[in-house]
């Protein structure tokens, strides 16, 4: 592997699971086994080398989620829950630290860091995706919906940092996010079985 790759994924690894912060040019070098002198030549800074990192991430976050809808084309509800699904699929496992690009927007404050524009355009088309889904899928008010639902997704992700295991809140994201759906889409929407109870219930 050459030495700049090396240090980008040593680099990203260290960041996730020790935070951007807490780690130097000399840490990333010594773990990837190099030093600062080929850091330098491979990075113009440590930031630039965030920067990067979050922007791959960004990249993967988005081929995950496309992967995660692509087989239930036309039924924006299913797309919804299978966005969840896939993020607590992964957020479940035990290596788990939380979404890096939340993680980093807590470090990154200054407007001035290269990193903090791709956190920024992230999130604004993480909400953009969801208002749009909760539109498609004919939600009463598809922005609210959309912003509920991404703040699901956020909260979600933050409580991997302090509850260890499959047994915290994020356990019940799946059920929360089923009952914004209930809430905000018309009866039609709802899955069948949920629709005869309802009906039921009605008649009785």
């Amino acid at each position: 592997m050459r030495v700049r790759d090396r240090i980008f994924r040593t680099a990203r690894e260290l960041f996730y699971r020790q935070g951007i912060r807490a780690v130097g040019v000399d840490a990333i070098a010594c773990e990837a086994g190099t030093n600062k002198m080929s850091f330098y030549r491979s990075f113009p800074s440590k930031d630039e080398l965030v920067a990067e990192c979050l922007r791959v991430q960004v990249s993967e976050a988005f081929e995950r989620w496309d992967a995660s809808i692509a087989a239930y084309d036309g039924d924006a509800r299913r797309q919804i829950e299978a966005v969840f699904e896939s993020m607590l699929s992964k957020s479940c496992g035990d290596d788990a630290c939380g979404c890096p690009l939340s993680n980093a927007a807590v470090e990154l404050r200054e407007n001035t860091h290269p990193g903090h524009q791709v956190i920024r355009e992230y999130k604004a088309e993480v909400r953009r995706r969801f208002r749009a889904m909760a539109a498609e899928a004919g939600a009463s008010d598809p922005e609210a919906l959309g912003d509920a639902l991404m703040l699901l997704l956020e909260g979600s992700a933050v409580t991997r940092l302090t509850f260890a295991g499959q047994n915290g809140p994020l356990a019940n994201t799946l059920a929360a996010v089923r009952t914004l759906l209930d809430a905000y889409l018309p009866a039609s929407k709802r899955p069948a079985a949920k629709r005869a109870k309802a009906a039921k219930i009605a008649s009785a």
